[in-house]
């Protein structure tokens, strides 16, 4: 932890260190004038001594200075020469593909090619040409100035001669010159010749004349012909004076050197300027000497609040009950406080180093603290922190909460992450014994809402109940008066087993809600499931409910008894309202697949009155009702069965019937890989 920078005025705490500290103070500032003294007096010697040697370094840089200029003329010339070949070589190519034939050809009048600068600078190249293989042995052929330079003197006709032999033998590029005139004067123009080859078979020379000065004057900077004076050099003449150098042209068939006189001395400037500032740093040591020797002294005590101030944040560090842990980029621990050892039950000698998997973390948890440990690589925890298990050394399972922060150093570059580790078992335990009581406190309403949706639906069991004793008091009656006959008596004992199931079908409804029982869905087929449940209705004096249902099957998964107890309600619910309309009283229920939203549709409308605008935003809340005796329930129950299937409730105003309309969508189920059986 890096503390941060203070005054004396600012410390709060016991300043018994910085005075232990003060009192070693006086011999310290001694030791540290001598050390001072001692440093200047060397700065003395070495700005003698520098003194001295920048006499030998002028000399020393006058002459590396012409060794480099030098390299630099031997490299410049022999690129450029190169470069010149490399033109040849296309200028060969193009005269053998276009079958040009024999002649002069000047540079102006040579095909269009990115050439270099030897060849684009007037005044260098002074003649040029094609001569094919046949007609080497010919000085009549070649270019303008061939046959005149063949003819001045035997020296150039031996020169020439031998440089195409030599470029046809050993395939490469030749040299010949200088040139001689007819008293045998050399002069500065040399011959160049390119062979080229035509699938390896040699196709002709091209070939030019060079002028050297003028090619010299091309290839040197203007900045170094103002400093430099520059002359062509044979090995008749290889005397150079003391402060000139020579560079070797390096032409393969020549023996030619260029020789670089210096014609300005440039002062070693740099050397003195370096001199003087020297000196001026020295002067301003001298007067830097007393402020240092009082720096010195408050520096001292700066660092004694410092180190004050790092033992205090070191105890209260130590004292806290939140684990701290730092990490860096690659996942390993740099740091562990007492704390979070004593939170995981490792020393920090066994954390300190370790990289993930952490020693930890549960075995069968870590692939999910991975996940978790990539997360805030990237992005850190959020203002809610990260809420994982930590196991202990023992054994037992540690719930923690991390919060993360970026660990960065004094420039401001992240190098990993400070965290901070609270345990939160106790909470955690609380939570969940909070949520035991809120479990058993939710079984408690649930108990009271099912006797809630008893007495809402035990009307519903007076009907069939009341039917079927009917029944049965007139057939005891008529079997007793023998005024029954046995076809007769089949009829009346198939409504009464309906009658009897229909009921059952209730409290077996009631009785599920009343165990808390839990939602099991399964995969039916709507249409099979609405023709069972809707054979159910028509027994009593209520309208009988028609349908109409889609051809093929639909598959949804829903709870069975749910789904049955929703499509009785509802059913229910629009018999009971459909003799309260101006029209006949009908129950129409219709089955149909949305297949662009994969639902299925189930309507149930009556010719009842109808749900008004105000009403429509409050039917489905448990205990509101609009009937005389109602519990509202019912509607609340079907929204909770709709709901708990991932589907959805709505009720308008059926355009046909005038009444209520009561809509469910519910998700089509998945089709399976295999078809299903019809």
């Amino acid at each position: 932890m890096t503390p941060s920078p203070v005054t004396v005025a600012d410390a709060s705490f016991d300043f018994a260190l910085l005075q232990q500290s003060a009192a070693r103070t006086g011999s310290r500032n001694r030791r540290a004038l001598w050390w001072l003294l001692g440093l200047l007096a060397l700065l003395l010697g070495s700005v003698v001594t520098l003194l001295l040697y920048l006499n030998n370094f002028e000399a020393e840089e006058a002459a590396r200075r012409r060794a480099a200029d030098a390299q630099w003329l031997e490299q410049s010339v022999q690129f450029h020469f190169r470069r010149l070949e490399d033109d040849l070589l296309v200028l060969s190519r193009q005269a053998v593909q276009q079958s040009t034939g024999v002649g002069a050809l000047l540079p102006e009048q040579s095909p269009e090619l990115k050439a270099g600068l030897l060849w684009r600078e007037p005044g260098v190249i002074l003649s040029s040409g094609w001569i094919p293989a046949g007609q080497l042995d010919d000085p009549r052929v070649g270019p303008a100035r061939w046959s005149v330079d063949w003819d001045a003197h035997a020296d150039n006709a031996e020169a020439l001669a031998l440089m195409q032999s030599t470029s046809q033998g050993l395939r490469r590029a030749a040299y010949a010159g200088l040139m001689r005139d007819s008293k045998g004067i050399p002069n500065d123009v040399v011959w160049l010749a390119v062979p080229f080859f035509d699938r390896g078979q040699f196709a002709g020379n091209y070939l030019v004349a060079v002028s050297l000065n003028q090619a010299l004057r091309a290839l040197l900077p203007a900045w170094f012909m103002q400093d430099h004076r520059v002359e062509l050099l044979t090995t008749e003449a290889i005397e150079t004076p003391e402060m000139d150098y020579r560079a070797a042209l390096n032409l393969p068939g020549t023996d030619l050197f260029v020789q670089v006189a210096l014609t300005q001395v440039q002062p070693t400037t740099v050397p003195r300027i370096f001199f003087l500032v020297a000196l001026l740093f020295l002067s301003g040591m001298l007067v830097s000497l007393y402020a240092l020797r009082r720096d010195f002294i408050k520096r001292q005590q700066v660092q004694a609040l410092l180190q004050a101030q790092v033992a205090l944040r070191t105890a209260m560090e130590n004292s806290v009950t939140i684990g701290l842990r730092a990490w860096d980029l690659g996942g390993k621990i740099l740091y562990v406080n007492d704390a979070f050892c004593r939170m995981v039950g490792y020393s920090a000698v066994e954390l300190i180093g370790r990289t993930i998997p952490f020693p930890y973390w549960p075995v069968e948890q870590i692939d999910a603290l991975q996940r978790v440990h990539d997360g805030i690589m990237l992005q850190g925890t959020s203002g809610e922190g990260v809420e994982v298990q930590f196991q202990h050394a023992d054994g037992h399972l540690i719930d923690v909460l991390i919060h993360e922060a970026p660990l960065n150093t004094a420039t401001g570059e992240q190098i990993g992450w400070m965290s901070s580790v609270l345990d939160i078992s106790e909470r955690k335990r609380g939570q969940r014994m909070a949520a035991q009581q809120q479990e058993k406190l939710e079984a408690s309403g649930r108990l009271v809402a099912v006797g809630e949706v008893a007495s809402t639906l035990a009307h519903e069991l007076n009907q069939p109940l009341g039917a079927l004793s009917s029944f049965a008091n007139g057939l005891l009656n008529r079997l007793n008066d023998g005024s029954i006959e046995l076809p007769e008596l089949l009829p009346v004992v198939q409504r009464m087993a309906r009658l009897a199931e229909r009921a059952g079908g209730i409290i077996q409804r009631v009785n599920a809600f009343a165990r808390r029982r839990e939602l099991s869905p399964q995969r039916l087929d709507l249409v099979k499931l609405l023709q069972r449940v809707m054979g159910l209705f028509g027994d009593d004096n209520a309208p009988i409910p028609a349908w109409s249902l889609p051809d093929q099957r639909v598959w949804v998964e829903v709870d069975e008894l749910l789904f049955e107890h929703l499509v009785n309600n509802l059913v229910g619910n629009a018999q009971d309202w459909a003799p309260h309309g101006d029209q006949r009283p009908q129950v129409w229920v219709e089955l149909r697949v949305d297949p662009d939203q994969g639902m299925a549709v189930l309507s149930v409308a009556d010719t009842g009155p109808g749900v008004s605008d105000d009403a429509q935003a409050t039917i489905f809340n448990a205990f509101v009702s609009s009937k005389e005796g109602g519990m509202g329930m019912g509607l609340a129950i079907c929204r909770s069965i709709v709901e708990a299937h991932h589907g959805r409730i709505v009720v308008s105003r059926d355009p046909l019937l005038g009444g209520a309309c009561f809509t469910v969508t519910l998700p089509l189920a998945k089709p399976r890989q295999s078809k299903e059986l019809p």
